[in-house]
């Protein structure tokens, strides 16, 4: 795992909500400078691959994508 994906996966699950890919990044930026949304959201989606996070394209057309650690939504509730 490499630092966008660790830094992504602290953030996703020290975060009690949904994060926008946008909002992940931002918080990502801090660190690391030369990060790109496409890079980025590859990392995600190598996280949701791998179960260690969840992530849902919401929205009509462009949407967005928001990312969410597995137990978050599973509280009472239906994913």
């Amino acid at each position: 795992m490499d630092d966008i994906s660790e830094l992504a996966l602290k953030i996703i699950e020290e975060s009690n909500d949904v994060l926008e890919t946008k909002e992940i990044q931002g918080k990502i930026e801090i660190s690391i400078k030369d990060i790109t949304r496409t890079k980025l959201f590859a990392r995600l989606n190598n996280l949701r691959g791998e179960g260690l996070i969840k992530g849902k394209f919401v929205g009509p057309g462009k949407g967005v994508w928001i990312w969410w650690k597995p137990l978050l939504l599973n509280k009472g509730g239906k994913e």
